[in-house]
């Protein structure tokens, strides 16, 4: 019965595609059903996160070309492994991998290889070897350290506008940095370049804290809580690898007192998601930088379409491959100045 209901809204020209947890959901759009577009097989590393649900959404947007099969693979491993299985067994003719651990790619690939079948990987990136040691593996994604970089441009250019915010007056930015997952390429990156952007403008740092929230919110606003107990007004700065952590920390601050009379901590992000451009233009965070997920998860599909249909993966389209088999999608710098670009990236 399930496939005649899809079938019937096929016909009437209605988009369906599957964004099931576990092994589970599936779904096609326009003529997919009758059997003649490509079967992609897609995991999410968890359906919660923030900016992969942007992501997620810009790969769905595509259903009308490919039968989709969208699987949570709710932060655990050893389940995407079994749902990579899974998707295999289903027929499809293209994985789109969002790795849970960038370590288990190469048990990935030996599943592709195993079945024939080309892999995408995007957000979590493989290494290079991984990569290189299978002709039919891509990743698509971002340039982790070009985050770091803007990010610190975005402080340094903060920072010198706003003599005032060193409460000390010792010229040097007393900061706390919300770390993402321990190892995650994007975490290393950003924790290593937004601070060495500082220091190379010539502002000097000292670091009060640095620890892991995971990318989750309610870990930033855990971890804040903590700190600002620890060391109240001593802290000048908030730097978060992700704009959930960023969040996270802004619901403590606003709940120890800060962003009301005069008294204000800067706070900076990456991703540019809704709800920080939202805190952005109220005043509450300083800066992001665009994640770009809507390009992301076109070029996602993309190159798993092409690669489905036994085409080069980048034909016809405007992204290119490096030497390093990956499309990386640029970061964009983002202030209450320029809002307007992020907001496009979500229309």
């Amino acid at each position: 019965m399930k496939r005649k209901v899809l079938a019937i809204l096929a016909v009437a020209g209605l988009v369906l595609t599957g964004c099931g947890g576990g092994t589970g959901g599936s779904g096609s759009g326009g003529e997919g059903a009758s059997g003649d577009k490509p079967k992609i097989g897609v995991t999410i590393y968890k359906y919660d996160d923030n900016f992969m649900s942007f992501v997620r959404r810009a790969i769905e947007k595509n259903a009308d070309k490919a039968e989709l099969i969208v699987v949570d693979s709710q932060n655990d491993q050893a389940k995407q492994n079994e749902q990579v299985d899974t998707l295999i067994s289903k027929g499809v003719q293209a994985l789109a991998i969002n790795l849970v651990n960038p370590q288990a790619a190469s048990a990935i690939i030996a599943k592709a290889r195993a079945a024939n079948l080309p892999v995408i990987f995007f957000n979590k990136e493989p290494s290079q070897s991984d990569l290189q040691s299978y002709e039919k593996a891509w990743y698509v994604g971002t340039a982790s350290e070009e985050s770091g970089i803007m990010q610190g441009q975005i402080i340094v250019e903060a920072w010198k506008a706003h003599p005032e915010w060193d409460k000390n007056g010792d010229g040097k930015i007393q900061y706390v940095m919300l770390k993402g997952e321990p190892g995650h390429p994007d975490a290393e990156a950003r924790t290593k370049y937004s601070i060495d952007t500082v220091v190379k403008a010539g502002i000097q740092v000292e670091k009060l804290e640095e620890q892991t929230g995971m990318w989750d919110s309610v870990k930033g606003k855990e971890l804040m809580d903590a700190w600002l107990a620890k060391h109240g007004d001593k802290i000048e700065f908030v730097i978060a690898n992700n704009d959930a952590m960023a969040l996270g920390a802004i619901q403590s601050l606003k709940a120890n007192g800060y962003f009301r009379d005069g008294k204000f901590m800067p706070v900076v992000g990456v991703d540019a998601i809704p709800d920080a451009l939202t805190q952005i233009r109220e005043g509450y965070m300083v800066g992001s930088v665009l994640n770009d997920a809507k390009n992301q998860g076109q070029a996602v599909f993309d190159l798993a379409y092409n690669a489905a249909l036994g085409k080069h993966p980048t034909e016809g389209t405007q992204w290119k491959l490096g030497e390093d088999k990956a499309v990386r999608v640029p970061y964009v710098p983002i202030t209450k100045e320029n809002l307007h670009i992020a907001e496009e990236a979500y229309k």
